[in-house]
């Protein structure tokens, strides 16, 4: 901005005009002021890029204020639904399907279940795999709808608590040692060896 002083003289006398000694230039100008809208223009391109991924991550994931595709967040904890697949282990306290279906576990090599207990040292574990079914614990136990163990196995004992055990194998059953038992019983019109 240019200052300018008038001065008010009468005609016919002449007078100098003082010098401008003390002028300032206010504002940005030149490459300057190229280089600060350049800077503001490559701000604004950011600021549009950034919010059109952003929107995009959110339709992609499929992003909801109840949760994030079939995963959703309810009062009880996460509720997922349809097929999903883990990269990584899977830690929860509980697993359950919906009523009207079951639940199910599919894995190319093998699936592991671990019990944990609050060390965090595993104390039981179930692996199902392609040839066979392992399961490491202190006890194994295997119960009726009612409740009733049928089949518990731990170190030192089998027990068997049904009330009719019936071996139906070509061979029979072989004992390398001795066998007690209340009743021995062939079936109906065969021989008992």
């Amino acid at each position: 901005m240019v200052r300018e002083q008038y001065t008010t003289t009468t005609p016919g006398t002449s007078l100098e005009r003082p010098k401008n000694e003390y002028v300032y230039k206010i504002g940005i100008y030149g490459w300057r002021k190229r280089c600060l809208y350049l800077f503001v223009l490559l701000l604004l391109i950011i600021l549009v890029v950034n919010f059109s991924l952003t929107i995009w991550i959110l339709k992609v994931m499929w992003f909801s204020p109840t949760g994030m595709g079939h995963l959703r967040v309810t009062k009880e904890g996460l509720r997922l639904e349809g097929e999903s697949e883990f990269l990584f282990p899977l830690y929860a306290k509980e697993i359950h399907s919906r009523v009207d279906s079951s639940l199910l576990l599919q894995s190319t090599h093998n699936v592991t279940v671990n019990a944990r207990n609050s060390n965090g040292e595993v104390t039981g574990r179930l692996n199902v795999g392609p040839k066979m079914v392992e399961f490491q614990s202190q006890q194994f136990q295997i119960n009726s709808k009612d409740g009733k163990p049928l089949f518990t196995v731990d170190e030192n004992e089998v027990v068997i608590g049904t009330e009719k055990l019936r071996v139906t194998g070509p061979e029979g059953a072989l004992f390398e040692h001795s066998v007690e038992t209340p009743l021995v019983k062939a079936e109906a019109f065969k021989h008992l060896r």
